[in-house]
């Protein structure tokens, strides 16, 4: 196996950097923004992973709960219960000494597994067993789905025909029952992530239910499973392996790579949902495969892989070296490269096989024979009819267990902060721990006749946001209305704050549909909060952009509308640093998505007076998402908490 690892420098020579395929050069200075601040938070993240490792000692202590963290970040924690598998064996194809069954079994009730069993036909006792996931492939006629399974036969009649036995299962996304790893990437199902929902957790599921199946079987070995697959079956070798312990070898091939690959090269472009865990954490994946260590692990690749680029899956590799390290387990860590694109090559066949031959059997005799198919498509499904009972294709709607409407218990202040407290730890995880100084500044006034004011404060490297106050016409100064502006309240209101501050917006072209609002001062004295992605700081009106955008906050723990509540509350943070504000009432002004981002602001800024929210969704699923929120609270709780918190 030693021939074919290609060594960490020389892989370093031949291509240091990936290309940045999916990058789109910034195109204003929101875009620009918004690029360096994701580059800064993959550093940040970067350079979190593992920093509290340095004994084998406190890896093996800390090892339980980062592998408890992904299993809540595969909407695993608390683990499923373990149903009856029902498994149906719906008849048998033989070809040149390998029988295959091509059976199901239900994960839990509803959750159909459509698989292929590949078997010596001349069997002597258990043998070792491999659960070969698949990777996104289609297997269409006339518009029916044959599972991806059965355009991976060429893997299990191999393992078959060598000494094996070989479960290849179908994916929920392509599988003969058709269910959707797209929700957030095509579907705009974003009440996934209030959810803590992805469809990678059902993945790993099926795979912890199939290596259940595999123990249940007389023809298996079940000390010696191995699992592998490719592409999206990469990643789900990863999480399988990572989270159950009976995976003795693992070979994810073109499955996994680092964050900064997904997030600042835009790799997260061209991969569906399943590919990723609810990052709560904020994981960099060297972690997960880390969590393997020490059993064996390769990591394979080609080296023109556009979705998984080498620099990345160096990263990973060298990470997670460390661990195996600790273990004096090197040898059991191994990189493989080949040339070629993200395909299902057989030169990355061979790399597999050896390494599963090498720990499974104790075999590293050369490979002789190629992985080729033998069957037509369809005499490998599994299904004449689909069950009419099946859960597949409505998974994402039961998965995980959320809270219902008035759930929450209000009756106390205690009830309060604890709620307050969990969605520090769930859904607002990925706020600055250390927040930098606001360093609140007035940047610009307006005089005599009119006092108005540009104020700055910093939020979070590199967004030094501003806001505009408005000192009222009534003459009564002891509330100030703070108003909270969504992009559609800002293009109301831009005009009047070019007219005030010109000099500052001499770069903008204001709404001239909606100058109604002119330099005419309000009756209350007004500040108006701009969170990032809003006028100043907006980036690309491109949907496919702004999707991309959005799935790329999840993948550093956040989501967008959160780092906009961040901003809002530091801004309210901010107003109590100058004088003028110090002792006035303060009245939280806000309509729509602002209403939402407002409400959980409210949470965590003392010295709110009164909250007035109007078109404020009542459920998380019509709301802004904000990660795991559905597990903590229902909008609507949370709208009564806020007011309650303001009474006590």
């Amino acid at each position: 196996m030693r021939t074919f690892l290609i060594s960490l420098a020389l892989i370093l020579t031949l291509n240091a950097r990936s290309e940045a395929q999916y990058v789109t050069p910034p195109k204003s200075p929101g875009d620009k923004l918004l690029a360096d601040y994701f580059r800064n938070q993959v550093s940040e993240l970067t350079v979190k992973t593992f920093a509290e490792i340095d004994t084998l000692e406190e890896w093996t202590s800390h090892r339980p709960e980062y592998r408890r963290q992904l299993l809540e970040m595969l909407g695993l924690d608390p683990m499923p219960t373990k149903t009856l598998l029902d498994p149906v064996v719906m008849g048998t194809v033989e070809s040149e000494g390998v029988l295959v069954e091509r059976l199901h079994f239900q994960s839990m009730p509803g959750l159909y597994v459509t698989a292929n069993l590949y078997r010596p036909a001349q069997q002597q006792g258990p043998l070792p067993a491999i659960l070969y996931v698949c990777g996104h492939t289609k297997a269409k006629i006339d518009g029916v789905s044959l599972g991806n399974k059965t355009r991976y036969q060429h893997h299990g009649l191999w393992f078959a025909r060598n000494g094996y036995v070989c479960l290849v299962i179908d994916t929920i996304q392509l599988g003969e029952i058709e269910g959707i790893h797209h929700g957030t990437y095509r579907k705009g199902m974003w009440w996934w992530n209030n959810r803590g929902y992805t469809p990678a957790g059902v993945e790993a599921w099926n795979c912890i239910r199939s290596l259940d199946y595999l123990q249940s079987r007389d023809e298996v070995d079940g000390d010696r499973i191995g699992v592998t697959g490719r592409s999206g079956g990469g990643a789900y070798t990863c999480w399988i392996a990572a989270i159950d312990d009976r995976v003795k070898v693992a070979v994810p091939v073109a499955g996994i790579t680092s964050m900064k690959n997904h997030i600042v090269d835009g790799c997260v472009e061209g991969h569906c949902d399943c590919m990723y865990m609810v990052n709560t954490y904020r994981w960099d994946f060297s972690m997960v495969a880390a969590l393997i260590a020490p059993r064996p692990l390769l990591i394979a690749n080609s080296d023109k892989d556009r979705i998984f680029p080498l620099d990345g899956v160096v990263d990973v590799y060298s990470k997670a070296q460390r661990i195996y390290s600790l273990y004096g387990a090197k040898e059991k860590l191994g990189l493989y490269i080949t040339e070629g694109p993200h395909k299902d090559t057989q030169e990355i066949r061979i790399g597999a096989f050896r390494w599963l031959n090498r720990f499974l059997k104790g075999d590293e005799s050369l490979i002789e024979m190629a992985a080729k198919p033998a069957f037509d498509l369809p005499q490998l499904k599994v299904f004449e009819t689909l069950p009419k009972d099946e859960m597949v294709t409505t998974i994402q709607e039961s998965f995980i267990s959320n809270v219902g409407q008035g759930d929450v218990k209000t009756d106390s202040q205690a009830d309060v902060e604890n709620l307050i407290n969990e969605l520090k730890q769930r859904t607002f995880g990925g706020w600055p721990q250390h927040p930098a100084p606001l360093n609140t500044k007035v940047t610009a006034t307006k005089g005599p006749n009119t006092d108005a004011r540009m104020i700055e404060y910093t939020s979070q490297d590199p967004y030094r946001l501003s806001m505009y106050y408005l000192k009222g016409s009534s003459g009564d100064h002891a509330q100030v209305n703070v108003i909270v502006l969504d992009e559609a309240a800002w293009r109301r209101y831009s005009a009047m704050f070019v007219g005030f501050f010109p000099k500052q917006f001499q770069d903008t072209e204001p709404d001239q549909s909606r100058t109604e609002q002119g330099n005419t001062i309000p009756e209350a004295s007004t500040v108006f909060i701009v969170p990032r992605g809003v006028g100043p700081t907006a980036w690309t009106g491109q949907k496919r952009e702004r999707i991309h955008i959005r799935r790329r906050f999840m993948l550093l723990g956040q989501t967008q509308a959160a780092m906009q509540i961040y901003d809002v509350r530091r801004g309210l943070e901010s107003l109590r640093q100058l004088p003028e504000f110090q002792g006035e009432r303060i009245n939280l002004v806000a309509n729509g998505e602002a209403a939402v981002w407002a409400v959980y602001a409210s949470l965590f800024v003392d010295g709110i007076a009164s909250l007035e929210v109007t078109d404020v969704p009542i459920m998380n699923r019509d709301a802004p998402d904000l990660l795991n929120v559905s597990r903590v609270a229902e909008l609507s709780d949370v709208l009564r908490i806020a007011k309650l918190r303001l009474e006590l």
